[in-house]
């Protein structure tokens, strides 16, 4: 691991961040966390882009309907292209700079909350 104090004063939010992550189990709980939230939001992106049964599209023959709409390939696609691989790549290349805001501060205390309230080790129980 890269020593925190390289970083402090030039990304200050991005060691909060790694001050506290590094500490104990707190990045199997971040993780945890995350995991359900990535699931929420392409639960929601996937429910706001379903296909509707009896739609039509500049009549395309109705196997690429069938295939790519009322399956929801097409919505798999976009969510994969836009929503994650863009951020993936951008945080693969710029590790500290992605999460030097305090939005990713936001992202990451909530993911420690959602593990913290145990709801998804509730969710084994369910299944």
């Amino acid at each position: 691991p890269v020593s925190q104090e390289l970083y402090k004063e030039s990304h200050p939010v991005s060691y909060k961040i790694a001050e506290h992550c590094n500490k104990g189990a707190n990045l199997d709980r971040y993780l945890l966390g995350r995991q359900f939230g990535v699931i929420f939001v392409v639960f929601c992106v996937n429910l706001s882009g379903g296909p509707i049964g009896t739609a039509t599209l500049w009549n395309m023959p109705e196997w690429v309907i069938q295939v790519f709409f009322k399956t929801g390939f097409s919505m798999i696609l976009f969510t994969c292209m836009v929503g994650q691989l863009n951020t993936q790549v951008n945080a693969s290349i710029c590790m500290l700079d992605f999460i030097n805001n305090y939005f990713s501060l936001f992202t990451y205390w909530g993911c420690i909350f959602v593990e913290f309230t145990g709801f998804v080790h509730f969710s084994y129980a369910i299944s």
